[in-house]
């Protein structure tokens, strides 16, 4: 790891966390094919406690879970037990019933109607299906309420009732796609989430701090969720954890581990499927993962619902971006210095992660607080990608 770098990230942690306004605490890493070149971390986990926040730091990943169900749901294509032409209801037959939101009557009932066509599963990897999330949606918000349907964070049966926002294959929607393929997995495999995940992916990774369910040795280490109010102070929510078991182990939301764990999901992607303890995919299959699935449409912008746990916002505005399965692709190169056709996607709670499989390299950025793309935390990653991008020219 040369000096500059290291010291440059350091800074850019440092400032991050002591700056006004700062975060909490930050975990930062950044790989190339053959293992970590930085590792750093600063703050704490929790404001007002004396636990420094550490590399080994559980915090929870949120919607980086989403890639860890993709690789799941394209090993199962790899065995010939899902095609991504399939219809979802002929695994999870509840997915039939989902209709069409087309507006609101005047007393404000929503208004349904049939979708135009059924769901498959190429239109959950692909955000293309219609799902939403109720913070990223007022009409899905507006629904949830009318309804009094549960919070898809409560990992419940009743939090994936849900309507569609369009008609399948219309547009890219951010939303609860990745949850319905990760029943279409547990459905195929006859087990839990989590076990799959164990047997299939964190096993030939050698990861063992990254979990739906935390272990005691995993809760000890957990950082905690801070949320920063409109005035800027921030306030640390102890208590804001997902359910520990849950009714459901979300495929697109539910994961707590570490940077490091991570790390190691980002090199196997880097080096075409291969992992430290064996092979989880094709080299083949990884480059599918990583190509444009949208033809002409685009992802991009998402306009909050909910500002407690979300604001407006956008990755690089004015760059076009595609999806892969399941990451978001730059189209464009962007201003860090990562080329177009890379990989990346985040968690709600802060997490920012990139793969750069032309130079071999990829990085993430943890924190643990709302809302997402908080105005000191994400532009800190970006610097932070921006620094290993200079060293990499240097």
């Amino acid at each position: 790891m040369p000096t500059s770098l290291s010291s440059q990230c350091d800074e850019i942690l440092r400032l991050s966390v002591n700056r006004a306004g700062g975060v909490p605490g930050v975990v930062a890493m950044a790989t190339d094919r053959n293992g970590n070149f930085y590792e750093g971390a600063a703050g704490v986990r929790e404001l007002g406690q004396a636990q420094a926040m550490t590399a080994d730091s559980v915090m929870l990943m949120a919607s980086c879970t989403k890639a860890v169900t993709g690789v799941a749901a394209m090993q199962l294509v790899e065995e010939g037990l899902l095609k991504l032409s399939d219809v979802a209801h002929q695994y999870v037959p509840q997915i039939a019933d989902m209709q069409v939101l087309d507006g609101f009557e005047s007393n404000g009932e929503p208004r349904l109607r049939p979708p135009a066509s059924d769901i498959t599963l190429n239109h959950l990897m692909l955000h293309t299906a219609g799902f939403g999330y109720e913070f990223f949606s007022d009409d899905l918000l507006r629904y949830r309420t009318f309804h009094d349907i549960p919070s898809v964070l409560s990992c419940t049966r009743a939090g994936l009732t849900d309507v569609l926002l369009h008609d399948p294959g219309a547009q890219w929607t951010y939303g609860s796609s990745i949850e319905w393929l990760g029943l279409v997995v547990e459905a195929v495999r006859g087990k839990s989430l989590g076990e799959v995940f164990d047997e299939y992916i964190f096993a030939p990774l050698g990861i063992s701090d990254t979990a739906f369910e935390m272990t005691p040795a995993m809760q000890t280490r957990r950082a905690t969720i801070h949320q920063r109010a409109g005035d800027g102070q921030i306030t640390p929510v102890p208590d804001l954890v997902l359910p520990q078991p849950a009714e459901i182990q979300l495929g697109g939301a539910a994961l707590y581990g570490t940077v490091g764990d991570y790390l190691k999901f980002i090199r196997m992607i880097l080096n075409n499927g291969q992992g430290e303890n064996g092979r989880l995919l094709k080299a083949e299959t990884v480059e599918q993962m990583a190509q444009n699935g949208l033809g002409s449409i685009k992802s991009g912008a998402w306009k909050s619902s909910i500002p407690s746990l979300a604001n407006d916002g956008d990755f690089f505005p004015g760059i076009s971006k595609s999806w892969s399965y399941t990451f978001q692709v730059n189209d464009e190169p962007a201003p860090t210095g990562r080329p177009a056709g890379q990989l990346s996607w985040a968690g709600l709670a802060n997490s920012y992660y990139w793969i750069d499989r032309q130079n071999g390299i990829g990085g993430m950025w943890g924190s643990q607080i709302l809302p997402f793309q908080d105005a000191v935390s994400y532009p800190a990653s970006v610097e932070f990608e921006r620094a290993v991008y200079q060293n990499l020219k240097a």
